[in-house]
């Protein structure tokens, strides 16, 4: 197998991991990158002083190979963190999870949230198999169906909830028990909840000095080398400078959606597949501020209508060196698609109104540096056709000789963690 000439398209966190694994067995492999540094969506930028992310990019770890494993490559430049979240609503901030820190809401919804939960509490049968909006309200009840879950949900989904499957929780969303909920409905709720309760960000750089640090360790590995087509007939790529690069194996992380604009003769049945993915698109907008004050939080979740971003979060909080002394800096999240689009020449005014109206930003505040991300695939969207269309596209890249990987590459909501991950799982095919 060893022998075998495999290709890997992209250098992100899943494209180098699975290069990491790979060399770690003596298998060689080349690594062709469109962009001209490596990272994807990992990678940071430097802004007269500033250090921003392609949007919000924290380490939270389930497994500890993957702890030890980031711990190897970053070594002492790894910082662990206790989550600090919140839940702009009701013109306050609550503790996030909303559904553990009732209290902090207006009595009325307070009442009707934990009304609702006590009575879904005695259903005991949140099933998984049916759309996310039911299984909302078998878990947590209308009252924060009503208040949180469906609206925020709507707004960083872009579509109604009841569109979903639930086949992509997979822990994300934190479930307490009954006597927590009861418990965070009259006082202070210490415990922690959710996989991202802690997390881990680098103290100097931002978080492209992961895959900065992984790629040091690499051989092979190119950049501004992009895929312009893949011939799977003949096992060759082309790029865009003409050169043609043959291969007897293919790991791509490229974007399910982009494959019909490289891959020649597809079959109907995987073109009418690949017509039927469904995406949201993020807008980041990164800011420098002078400093006038600072929220001791690191993001806000937003899940009223009044405000256009679904998470502010707040990069200084994550290290003291990724702004100027004299500044802070933070990142926003506006979710977009074709179901729920915004006028991209006006969200900008927008954001920066909206911060001001929940008190982000104070009036006369100056903003110093801004930086656009706008992120054309944020995540996939898990509706009716989701499990069907990608089977069968993911069936005949393998077929013929492809091994998807990636959030992007095998199409699915994955953590940083678990990009790693899967970089090491198609790895461990070969």
């Amino acid at each position: 197998m060893g022998k075998k000439r495999i290709i890997i398209l992209g250098a992100g966190l899943a494209g180098l991991s699975a290069a990491w694994h790979l060399q770690k067995k003596g298998i060689e492999c080349l690594v062709l990158e469109k962009e001209n540094e490596v990272g994807g969506l990992c990678r940071s930028k430097n802004i007269n002083g500033f250090t921003f992310d392609y949007s919000g990019h924290l380490l939270h770890f389930r497994h500890k190979y993957t702890l030890n494993f980031v711990r190897n490559l970053l070594g002492g430049n790894l910082v662990r963190h206790k989550r600090n979240s919140w839940v702009y609503s009701h013109s306050r901030y609550i503790p996030y999870p909303f559904q553990a820190n009732l209290h902090k809401l207006p009595s009325s919804a307070a009442k009707e949230c934990l009304s609702g939960f006590i009575q879904a509490s005695k259903n005991n049968h949140c099933k998984k198999n049916g759309n996310f909006l039911s299984w909302i309200n078998q878990t947590f009840g209308e009252g924060i169906a009503k208040h949180f879950m469906v609206p925020y949900n709507t707004k960083f989904w872009t579509v109604p909830p009841q569109v979903l499957t639930c086949e992509w929780l997979d822990g994300f969303i934190p479930v307490p028990s009954p006597a927590q909920v009861i418990k965070g409905a009259t006082r202070k709720n210490n415990q922690q909840f959710g996989y991202n309760a802690q997390f881990w960000y680098p103290k100097r750089g931002g978080i492209n000095q992961l895959a900065l640090v992984l790629a040091r360790q690499l051989r092979n590995i190119h950049v501004d080398c992009r895929v312009v087509e893949i011939d799977l007939k003949n096992k060759k790529i082309k790029l865009s400078s003409g050169a043609k690069e043959k291969f007897d194996l293919l790991i791509s992380t490229i974007s399910l959606p982009e494959l019909p604009f490289l891959i020649k003769d597809l079959p109907g049945t995987v073109k009418s597949s690949l017509n039927k993915l469904n995406w949201n698109s993020i807008f980041n907008l990164n800011l420098g501020v002078e400093k006038s004050g600072t929220l001791k939080k690191h993001w806000i979740y937003f899940p009223q209508k009044d405000s256009c971003f679904f998470r502010v979060g707040f990069l200084h909080q994550f290290s003291f060196n990724l702004a100027p002394r004299n500044a802070n800096s933070l990142y926003v999240e506006v979710a977009y698609s074709k179901e729920k689009s915004i006028d991209k020449n006006k969200i900008i005014p927008q954001i920066t109104s909206d911060l001001r109206k929940v008190g982000i930003l104070n009036q006369g505040e100056d903003i110093i540096v801004y930086d656009i991300n706008d992120i054309k695939y944020g995540y996939p969207i898990y509706d009716i056709n989701y499990r069907k269309s990608r089977e069968t596209i993911l069936k005949f890249l393998i077929q013929n000789s492809v091994r998807p990987s990636g959030r992007y590459g095998s199409w699915r909501y994955m953590s940083m963690e678990d990009t790693i991950l899967d970089g090491m799982r198609v790895a461990d095919i070969f």
